[in-house]
């Protein structure tokens, strides 16, 4: 199978940058596989679980945040606000993060305050959700 260049940046580092079998990403309207040679296009990423196959069977998990995907001539470049490998997530941090944004749910805010605690939310369960997750590669 083919490859191609791939490079995920997140708001604070170069999360990965290499070459990549193929890689499923969360989009608005479900995952979105992208393979060797896709067409060119810009693909808005949600907040989720993305995975992507450096080797043959080789599967690596990232929890991602929001932000786009861009294909253009046989490389993908991903902007997000976040990626994390399920080993560099501090599992008490996200848990206590999720208990903060339940709360502030639970509290009368203004519609931007409200929005923002779904997405605190949204980014502290997917955080847990990944770091506990089994490695597709056994």
């Amino acid at each position: 199978m083919d490859t191609f260049g791939l490079k995920i940046i997140a708001s604070d580092r170069v999360f990965y940058e290499g070459r990549c079998r193929q890689i499923i990403i969360p989009a608005p309207d479900g995952e979105k596989g992208i393979l060797p040679n896709h067409e060119n296009m810009v693909i808005a990423v949600n907040v989720g679980d993305a995975r992507m196959e450096v080797e043959k069977g080789k599967w690596v998990d990232i929890a991602v945040g929001a932000g786009f995907m861009e294909i253009v001539n046989n490389r993908v470049t991903m902007l997000v606000d976040t990626a994390e490998r399920p080993e560099e997530i501090d599992i008490r941090r996200a848990e206590e993060a999720k208990e903060r944004a339940e709360e502030q749910l639970r509290q009368k805010q203004s519609i931007q305050e409200y929005y923002h605690s779904q997405a605190s939310l949204a980014r502290a369960m997917n955080r847990l959700k990944v770091s506990k997750e089994k490695p597709w590669n056994l």
